[in-house]
């Protein structure tokens, strides 16, 4: 100490748990209103800005949303928050417009049906003013551009001033409906004044009805236009599409394969992973998701059905069969069931915005991995421990086979997935955190907030922090209501730089923020 000048700081705590407030939602359903197999959403994503939102559905339609708060007296919002300046108002996007990506196919050769459902949509990198987006559903993969075109509007020729409106079109009289005929290069077929023949004349006073034509207005109209087509390169569904830190590549995932394609060459790619055995009876785990790391575009994670996660790199080998890493958690002794493995089975994937976590979702449980240290995760968060007697059920129904996405906010402080009831979760993953919130997809969202007390974390090392939460939540809501697993929320996307959530619940999308 310094003549006790140094004040000794405490560390900080954990921070406090959120507070989730509604925001919007689109397409919402009134009460009793039946919802159409086609308006079903099937994909959410948020650009890197966090600007613009795509949703696609089992339709094969793409619905682009834009933020509209952005700017905020004049100063962009990016600007104010540097400065720390009180920004009161919340992330709020309207309509912007939407395009059919997919449509309905039949393969000939293997006699399958191709349904239009979209699997999966990734925002590429803008250029000149245009958003650029990939889309695919379970056989192809789509490069589209939205682009704002100006439309002229030209008015008619041979219209009397009177008769001529605003947008060209020709206005009928009051006396007659017929329009005045025209002939294709602009003249009149009225003969009466010879103008035609090879002695023509002006009549007296001139032409009272030629008129030449004249642009009468400029309407901006957004233009989706597909630039690309990527097909014929999988067997099997596609699960995953991801695009990579470089720009210019991205990868595609099957059950067996993952193949790294060039944005400007749609008709050829490169077989990076190949777990197809040579007999098929050997099979005992397929691919499940696959993600390029935010910022190293050599490196990628794909998850498998047996639980683990392989990290690889692609300046090791072309064929990159053989991962870097590996990641998954030892079974416990005694355990080991009949749904063992199916609940095991990943479902989702994401890298944190630094990429130094992996956040994965199976059946029951959210877990954090640090890229750094595969002995185990750093972090488990319970989310449907309550089903575990419910299992048989579950799998009667196909519940069980249900892939749930997750997510992390944009300061990897907290994460999020879907269940079911059209109830979603929210932890807190800091060091410390014992935020755990319950909310449904409606337009109060702590309506059914389960209050689940949670259980201290267990240290396993000096290194690692493993911590469990949310298994206290029974089968019923705070209400009494039993859960309904006919309303499942699969999608969800966080905001980039905001505590803002997006998710669907069946064809509606519900916003949050906090």
């Amino acid at each position: 100490m310094n003549g006790g000048d140094e004040v000794m700081t405490a560390p900080a705590g954990p921070p406090q748990p959120l507070e989730w407030k509604f925001s919007q939602v689109f397409g919402e359903r009134t009460a009793g209103e039946e919802v159409q197999e086609v308006d079903i959403i099937s994909a959410i994503e948020f650009d890197k800005t966090g600007d613009h939102l795509a949703t696609g559905d089992r339709g094969g339609r793409v619905v682009l949303f834009e933020r509209t708060d952005t700017k905020d007296h004049g100063v962009p919002r990016r600007d104010l928050e540097r400065m720390d300046y009180p920004i009161s108002r919340h992330p709020e996007f309207r309509y912007k417009t939407e395009f059919q990506s997919h449509e309905p196919e039949f393969d000939y050769l293997k006699s399958l049906e191709i349904e239009e459902k979209i699997n999966k949509i990734r925002w590429c990198q803008t250029a000149n003013g245009a958003l650029f987006l990939l889309s695919t559903n379970d056989k192809t993969i789509k490069f589209w551009k939205v682009q704002e075109k100006k439309v002229k509007k030209i008015s008619d020729m041979n219209l009397d001033p009177p008769k001529a409106v605003g947008n060209g079109s020709m206005a009928s009289s009051s006396n007659s409906n017929s329009p005045i005929p025209c002939l294709a290069n602009g003249g009149s077929p009225d003969r009466s004044y010879n103008y035609l023949e090879n002695d023509f004349s002006f009549p007296p006073g001139g032409l009272p009805s030629l008129r030449l034509p004249v642009v009468t207005s400029q309407e901006t109209n957004l233009v989706a236009r597909c630039r690309r087509v990527y097909t014929h390169a999988h067997d099997y569904h596609i699960n995953s599409i991801s695009n990579n830190s470089d720009g210019e590549t991205f990868i595609s995932a099957d059950d067996l394969r993952i193949n790294l394609w060039n944005l400007e060459i749609s008709n050829q790619s490169f077989n990076i992973v190949d777990v197809k055995p040579a007999n098929m009876e050997d099979l005992t785990e397929v691919i499940t998701s696959a993600e390029f790391h935010p910022t190293h575009c050599n490196m990628l994670a794909y998850s498998s059905s047996k639980g683990s996660i392989r990290l690889i790199d692609l300046r090791q080998s072309a064929l990159c069969d053989s991962h870097a890493k590996i990641f998954e958690e030892p079974e416990a002794p005694g355990s080991r069931s009949f749904f063992t493995e199916i609940i095991a089975s990943i479902s989702d994937i994401k890298f944190a915005r630094d990429g130094r976590y992996i956040l994965s979702r199976d059946y029951m449980t959210l877990k954090l991995w640090d890229i750094n240290m595969n002995s185990g995760p750093v972090a488990t968060f319970q989310v449907h421990e309550y089903l575990r007697p419910k299992l048989c059920d579950l799998y009667e129904n196909d519940s069980i086979f249900d892939k749930f996405e997750c997510c992390l906010s944009g300061d990897g402080l907290r994460v999020a997935t879907g269940s079911y009831s059209n109830l979603f979760r929210v932890f807190g993953c800091a060091p410390g955190s014992t935020e755990a919130t319950t909310l449904e997809a409606s337009k109060n969202p702590m309506r059914r907030q389960v209050q689940t007390p949670s259980r201290p974390s267990r240290s396993l090392s000096s290194i690692t922090r493993v911590v469990r939460r949310g298994a206290e939540t029974s089968g019923v809501d705070a209400n009494g209501n039993p859960f309904d697993f006919t309303t499942k929320l699969l999608h969800l996307a966080w905001h980039p730089t905001e505590n803002s959530i997006a998710c669907a619940a069946a064809n509606s999308l519900y916003m949050y923020y906090a």
